[in-house]
Formats: C-alpha cells, sequence, structure tokens
C-alpha cells in the first residue's frame, strides 16, 4: 500500500513524499525546497525515482535543480501548459505515470485557474491537488481565470466522496475563518474549525482531507448553495445568475477583505 507523508518546507508548505513500506524508491510532489527531502530521503536510506510537479510556482518547483544533482536519474514530470524547463516528461489530461519503483500509477487530470496549465495527480482515492483546491479553500487566480478554477474545482468535487486531498500548503484555519464569514451558521464548518484546532495545537497537519468534508465546509465548492449564493449576493449588492458567477463573487471577496 502507497504510503504517503509530508515534508514540510518554508512555512507553511507541505511536499508530498510517495513510496512503499521496504521499499528504496520514493517520489516527491512539488519539491519547493531540496533540503528538506535530501535530509528526509537521506535519513531513510531512500533513492529518488520521480518528481511530480503540478504547476510552475517557484514554492513547488525551486528544488528541482538541487534534487537532480543528487539523483540525477530522479524523472521530473510536470504540465503540458507552462514554462517549467526542468520538466522531463510532459503531461496533461488522460495521462498516466508509471512510477515503477514506488509502486503507483497516477492519473492525471488538468485543473487551470490558479495557473494557466495547472494538473493533479490522481492515485486510487489520492488526489495530489497542488494549489487548485486548498482545505477549506482554493488557490487565487494568478495566470489562469475564475472561470477555469471553478470548472477545475467542479470535477474534483465529482470524484469519489472518500477522496483524500493532498494539497500544497498548511492553510486550513485561515482558510475555515473565511468560510465562517460565508457560512456563520453552518455547524459542521464551526465543528471542522475545533478539530482543526485541535491538530495544529499538537503540531499534527491539518491535510489531507477528505473530500465529503469539503463538499460541507468549503464555499468554493458550495456555489450553488443557498447560503452561500445569498453570502455572495449581498457582497457584490447584485442578483448573480450562475454558480460560477457566486464562485467568483466569493474568491474575489477573500482577495480583497480577507487575505
Amino acid at each position: 500500500m502507497l504510503q504517503i507523508t509530508p515534508i514540510p518546507a518554508f512555512n507553511d508548505n507541505y511536499i508530498w513524499l510517495l513510496r512503499q513500506p521496504g521499499a528504496t524508491a520514493a517520489a516527491v510532489v512539488d519539491p519547493g525546497d531540496a533540503t528538506p527531502v535530501i535530509r528526509r530521503l537521506r535519513s531513510a536510506g531512500l533513492r529518488l525515482e520521480a518528481i511530480l510537479i503540478t504547476h510552475k510556482h517557484g514554492d513547488h518547483v525551486g528544488g528541482i535543480r538541487e534534487l537532480k544533482r543528487t539523483w540525477p536519474e530522479a524523472v521530473v514530470y510536470g504540465p503540458a501548459g507552462e514554462p517549467i524547463p526542468a520538466v522531463e516528461q510532459a503531461l496533461t489530461e488522460g495521462d498516466r505515470v508509471m512510477l515503477e519503483g514506488v509502486g503507483a500509477e497516477l492519473q492525471v487530470l488538468d485543473v487551470p485557474g490558479h495557473t494557466e496549465g495547472h494538473i493533479a495527480y490522481l492515485h486510487q482515492d489520492s488526489l495530489f491537488c497542488g494549489d487548485t483546491l486548498f482545505a477549506a479553500g482554493c488557490g487565487r487566480v494568478f495566470s489562469g481565470t475564475h472561470e477555469q478554477l471553478h470548472h477545475s474545482l467542479a470535477r474534483i468535487a465529482a470524484l469519489p466522496p472518500e477522496t483524500q486531498l493532498y494539497c500544497a500548503h498548511e492553510y486550513t484555519l485561515d482558510n475555515l475563518g473565511f468560510a465562517a464569514w460565508v457560512e456563520p451558521d453552518n455547524p459542521v464548518l464551526e465543528q471542522r474549525r475545533r478539530d482543526t484546532e485541535t491538530l495544529r495545537e499538537k503540531g499534527v497537519p491539518s491535510v489531507p482531507s477528505r473530500l465529503d468534508l469539503e463538499l460541507q465546509t468549503n464555499p468554493f465548492l458550495r456555489s450553488s448553495e443557498p447560503a452561500v449564493i445569498a453570502a455572495a449576493e449581498r457582497y457584490t449588492g447584485s442578483r448573480l445568475k450562475s454558480p460560477s458567477a457566486v464562485f467568483t463573487a466569493i474568491r474575489t471577496w477573500k482577495d480583497r477583505e480577507y487575505d
């Protein structure tokens, strides 16, 4: 069974380490910093087989060069639609990545919006979603569009409810704060906040999260819910005619008044 563990980096990044128990091959997802990856792999006696990149931002790709110097045989996979010179295997929707040593096959999903060519990797019930979806939140729109991001989140929302979502940042408590602005009367949201505070007080990561919990508490996956629509319309002062318009309104609200 695939073992997935976080390697903390910077202030709030998670680099995901993939391996089989007892095996020496490993893969990492979005290594923005090589130092903690090298330290973890060497301490565990592992060799790097693959580097999986979701998008072009520096805190996700910054460690590639040093990791390749340390393990030159490691293959760098990444999105075909973004300018990442280090990528050796360019990927797009429907591609599959076979990691023989890690014992995993990953399906590639196109999930643009945060950036123009963002991808995600799906392995069975585990989705490595980079900065497209966060626990209780989603990424800002940088070089993509709000419409793209809304569509990408809808695709993720359609996955099985037990899907585990491995995002790249520890933003959960902050995101829950904004979610409470949108749905102050959501009891599941309040319980999630308390549970997350308990985890963080113990130094335990709040991710991965389960999709079914996101569907109950993440406002960016709830743009068809009456309470979220009402909150978005109060913010804009106008009638919003589609879930995409609701999503754009609450993402803009968070950008301008909360973040």
